[in-house]
């Protein structure tokens, strides 16, 4: 088996160090201690979030959908694939790295998704973004599988939300 190689490093928000580390063409995002975050043979839950989300909205002649975190890229695709040409997909990402990562170390992963000009990644936390007045999107993805207990608790979650959303998913 191979081994694992450290190809870069960032803080981590809250503390902590991330590696991007890779083994063949398969590639993991780590919390310091090993705690991995992503992993690039692992995206079939963040792919069926975009799908869905993407389909609900399939009526919307011009969807705006904000994904929480760049990641591996799986849902950012996902919704490209199925979002039309006046669709806006904006992401959200906090560790200002990461997106570096995607272009520099994972090309092989991520293709040329990150130049498509119905994207658009922001840097920064996607709370602060949804709370934004700028925040009027059609759909919210956070894929929170590591745990944002403060994000997602059901009435932080709804008081936060609801202000960013249409009213019943209309405009």
């Amino acid at each position: 088996m191979l081994p694992w190689i450290t190809l870069a490093t960032a803080e981590a928000p809250g503390g902590g160090t991330l590696r991007l580390l890779r083994r063949g063409e398969e590639f993991s995002i780590r919390l310091q201690g090993g705690n991995e975050l992503m992993n690039s043979r692992l995206g079939g839950s963040e792919e069926a979030l975009a799908t869905l989300a993407m389909e609900a909205m399939a009526e919307k002649r011009a969807p705006r959908l904000l994904i929480g975190g760049l990641g591996m890229g799986f849902t950012l695709r996902a919704a490209q694939r199925v979002a039309g040409p006046a669709a806006r997909l904006v992401v959200a990402e906090i560790v200002p790295e990461l997106a570096g990562w995607a272009r520099e170390h994972m090309g092989a992963v991520f293709g040329d998704c990150l130049e498509d000009p119905r994207v658009e990644i922001r840097i920064g936390d996607v709370g602060a973004l949804i709370r934004s007045a700028e925040a009027a999107h059609d759909a919210i993805l956070l894929d929170v599988d590591n745990g944002p207990d403060g994000l997602t608790a059901r009435a932080t979650m709804r008081s936060m939300m609801s202000p960013a959303l249409p009213p019943r998913g209309g405009r």
